[in-house]
């Protein structure tokens, strides 16, 4: 089969993951894909796609694409009476926080992170006992309870404006060790940072990206502050999955490497044809629970619905809405 034998609408979706779905494995996503799409309408529903999600999901049914940050100020405004987040469990959350009157599906209430799962509100409970004059900042890769137990959120986009617009000598940052090791790095104000690490960024090594460099001369090397200072210092720039992007498109390297999720240089490659992306990725294995067929299921039965406990919606709301007000 060639694209020519395809549907006209299909073909036009088709031709934006071209680069990595053979025409005969298409037909395998159309279905998904077009009664994706019905429902859609049929819901009044959008969805929303993390940057990691894979290219048939991000390109053919996503309706807002995005790092954390990004997603998080959407879901914050719209008409839609449903939101299914092409994500993981706490971005579901985050939209839930942010829209307590809609609907928010989860595909998979599977898709998990390393990080949210690294900490929880007894854990700040402890370190407020440990630094009582310490606000807490936690990362957006947590739970609702946790973000409840924090003063404020972040994302890796705005971590650094975030500890600083507080104005205070020391925080508390949680739970990525090394967001917290490489925002340190770049302020004077004191971080005290908490273990987690990300399972896919804390793969990578400083050796990794000399080699890449060998191997690859005139690589230009963008890294992921979830990823340990060691690979960042290694690296050419540091910034959220939407940084990188912006990176991209400003200067147009003849060739990159993203240091971060596999999806992510698949999903920018895409708009940057004539640029040869390397790809010293690690796969996530919680956001690769999501699928077409678990969104077009969530439409169908509207299963996976996202819920809070009131008592935890209120003072996680606050701990987002701060972020967002910055």
């Amino acid at each position: 089969m060639t694209v020519l034998d395809l549907p006209h609408a299909a073909s036009a979706l088709y031709d934006r993951v071209s680069r990595f779905i053979p025409p005969f494995e298409w037909p395998a996503f159309e279905a998904d894909i077009e009664a994706i799409l019905r429902l859609k309408r049929e819901r009044n529903a959008i969805v929303l796609a993390h940057n990691y999600q894979s290219p048939e999901i991000f390109h053919c049914v996503a309706d807002v694409v995005g790092d954390s940050l990004a997603l998080a100020r959407e879901a914050a405004s719209g008409d839609a009476r449903v939101i299914v987040m092409a994500g993981v469990h706490f971005m579901a959350e985050t939209a839930k926080l942010l829209n307590p009157t809609k609907t928010v599906l989860i595909p998979d209430p599977r898709a998990g992170c390393s990080l949210a799962e690294s900490i929880e509100p007894d854990d700040i409970a402890l370190l407020r006992q440990a630094y009582p004059d310490a606000p807490v900042v936690t990362y957006v890769n947590t739970s609702a309870a946790v973000k409840a137990a924090s003063d404020i959120c972040c994302t890796s986009a705005n971590a650094l404006k975030v500890v600083e617009s507080l104005g205070v000598p020391r925080v508390i940052m949680t739970p990525d060790e090394y967001l917290a090791r490489n925002v340190a790095a770049r302020t004077k104000v004191e971080i005290i940072a908490w273990r987690g690490r990300c399972e896919v960024h804390e793969q990578f090594t400083a050796r990794d990206i000399r080699e890449l460099r060998e191997a690859y001369p005139g690589a230009v090397v963008l890294a992921h502050p979830e990823c340990s200072p060691e690979v960042v210092a290694e690296a050419d720039f540091a910034g959220s999955t939407a940084d990188m992007i912006g990176f991209v498109g400003a200067r147009r390297p003849a060739r990159v490497a993203l240091v971060t999720e596999c999806s992510m240089s698949d999903n920018v490659s895409v708009h940057y044809p004539e640029i040869e992306f390397l790809r010293p990725c690690a796969l996530c294995p919680h956001m690769k629970r999501i699928s077409l067929a678990g969104i077009r299921r969530a439409l169908e039965t509207m299963e996976g619905e996202v819920t809070i406990d009131p008592a935890i919606a209120a003072p996680a709301r606050r701990a987002v809405e701060r972020m967002l007000a910055l």
